[in-house]
């Protein structure tokens, strides 16, 4: 299993960037590869999501289950898709006093694919789309909160 995890100190709360991840409704605005988004279902301690991927002419979509703990993490567990396996943790750490804006955010995500020819296919291009989650959200906090 393959895992990538990245972190980054933003000007921004974490509720603010908690909001913005479990947004997923909004990420075909501004993740480039994101062909759709769209939440499935919402549930008392979350929701289930399905993400759609667009890579040339590849085009796949995995659906997962995230549970929340508001404005603090986000944990993330495969439902079904091109993965063997997938689950991630999105964190977000208050740094200072409680109305201060600023944060550590850390993204974890653990990965597998079938050993197939589509899954030989997924694996380099999802390894970039997980590599650039936290600065593409880092972005987008700052184009939406500066």
């Amino acid at each position: 299993m393959k895992t990538i995890e990245k972190s980054i100190l933003v000007l921004h709360s974490a509720q603010q960037m908690f909001d913005l991840v479990s947004a997923v409704d909004r990420y075909a605005e501004f993740l480039p590869w994101c062909s759709s988004a769209r939440i499935v279902s919402l549930h008392e301690d979350g929701m289930t999501a399905e993400i759609g991927m667009a890579y040339g002419k590849l085009t796949q979509s995995f659906t997962t289950r995230n549970t929340h703990i508001e404005g603090r993490e986000i944990h993330l567990k495969l439902v079904k898709g091109p993965f063997s396996q997938l689950e991630g943790t999105w964190r977000f750490i208050p740094l200072g006093e409680a109305q201060d804006n600023t944060c550590k955010t850390e993204f974890s995500i653990s990965y597998a694919t079938e050993n197939s020819i589509l899954g030989k296919l997924i694996a380099p291009f999802f390894d970039k789309i997980a590599a650039s989650l936290v600065d593409a959200f880092y972005n987008r906090a700052n184009a939406i909160y500066d």
